[in-house]
């Protein structure tokens, strides 16, 4: 399976060799497509077109005909992580697809705090720094990491650079701060959703890499689900309950539904 890429005429969807050319992303949005199904989608549609509402200045019409042409197109079959955009091109906005296969998918994941502080033009809109983040996860790369952590300027843990991060203390889950401003996860908010339903506690407080010593931590996305942090380099020493992890992962699978 190659990517295939496709841009919104206003009335269609139009399949091109490549993206757009463009000189940056507005507003992003990607979740996992496995067989047809797909977990809280009305939530990542709720938030990119908030997203186009704040960034762009397309109308609320023309940004639900592009997301509902974009979702019909989405093949039923394979795995898939689409992204939809809307790309700065030139003095305009361009709404975009891309059709992209899955990768492989993870459990578990190693993590860093990034050196040179917050990174973040735009904290809470996804788009505007999913370039900058990229890249800054391809260089973490090379040093045996998969998720670059970002943290405030007085230490606290943020987000990770395209996840969420939650952590345990004992049978309780612990999200960052509200007032750390920063992209609302879909993943991050279901996880929590269904810590509520199920009558596990749950908190947010401001929590520096080092504060999470002997915490189960983990950084979560629409890709992989929950992934359990194994290691911080130059961080903490994280701990782990068995089981844990996977079983709250059969309960957000539980959330796929078949796209409309």
């Amino acid at each position: 399976m190659t990517p295939r890429f496709f841009v919104w005429t206003g009335q269609e969807l139009v399949e091109t060799p490549d993206v757009p050319a463009h000189e940056g992303v507005l507003v992003a949005d990607s979740w996992l497509v496995a067989d047809g199904g797909v977990r809280a989608l009305q939530l990542h549609r709720d938030r990119f077109l908030r997203g186009v509402a704040s960034q762009t200045t397309i109308d609320s019409f023309t940004a639900e005909s592009f997301w509902q042409a974009a979702v019909d197109e989405l093949p039923r079959t394979g795995e898939w992580f689409p992204r939809v955009d809307a790309l700065q091109t030139g003095g305009e906005t361009t709404l975009a697809l891309r059709l992209r296969p899955a990768p492989t998918l993870g459990a578990s994941v190693r993590v860093a705090s990034l050196d040179d502080g917050d990174p973040r033009v735009v904290t809470t809109v996804k788009g505007p720094d999913i370039e900058r983040l990229g890249a800054l996860k391809s260089e973490a790369a090379q040093n045996d990491v998969d998720e670059p952590i970002i943290v405030s300027a007085a230490g606290h843990v943020v987000d990770g650079a395209t996840s969420a991060v939650l952590w345990w203390r004992g049978d309780r889950l612990f999200a960052p701060s509200a007032s750390l401003r920063r992209v609302d996860s879909v993943t991050a908010k279901s996880i929590r959703l269904l810590a509520s339903a199920t009558g596990t506690d749950t908190g947010e407080e401001f929590a520096t890499p080092a504060d999470l010593a002997g915490c189960e931590v983990w950084v979560v996305n629409a890709l992989h689900g929950i992934r359990v942090v194994t290691s911080w380099s130059n961080g903490p020493t994280l701990g782990r309950t068995h089981g844990r992890a996977a079983a709250w992962q059969r309960r957000l699978d539980a959330l796929v539904r078949p796209l409309p």
